[in-house]
């Protein structure tokens, strides 16, 4: 059985070709990078709001878009799923204070 994440990156990538005017993937693809992105941050500010209203539905709802938006956003840079998977795999079982120090002196 395929993951939905699996699921909802197929569907983004299959539709990256279609018709923008039959697709809201495909348009929001053909606006560019920073339409994607900034598409992506309204959804992230909406689940924001509904996890501090504490309604639970509607931020299951929200974090729905946001995962959507977030696909479409990473697809719009060439960013795979796969690859921000292999980032998670890679910092899996590092303690999230020392995963955020050692990307502070990288930079």
């Amino acid at each position: 059985m395929t993951h939905p994440l699996d699921r909802l990156w197929q569907t983004v990538e299959a539709r990256r070709d279609a018709d923008p005017d039959e697709s809201w993937t495909a348009r929001l693809l053909a606006k560019g990078p920073e339409k994607c992105a900034e598409k992506f941050g309204e959804e992230a500010v909406e689940a924001i709001i509904e996890a501090v209203k504490g309604d639970k539905a509607a931020l299951t709802s929200e974090a729905a878009d946001v995962l959507f938006h977030l696909c479409v956003m990473l697809a719009a840079r060439g960013v795979t799923l796969d690859e921000v998977l292999s980032e998670l795999d890679r910092r899996s079982g590092v303690s999230g204070l020392t995963e955020k120090a050692s990307r502070s002196s990288e930079r």
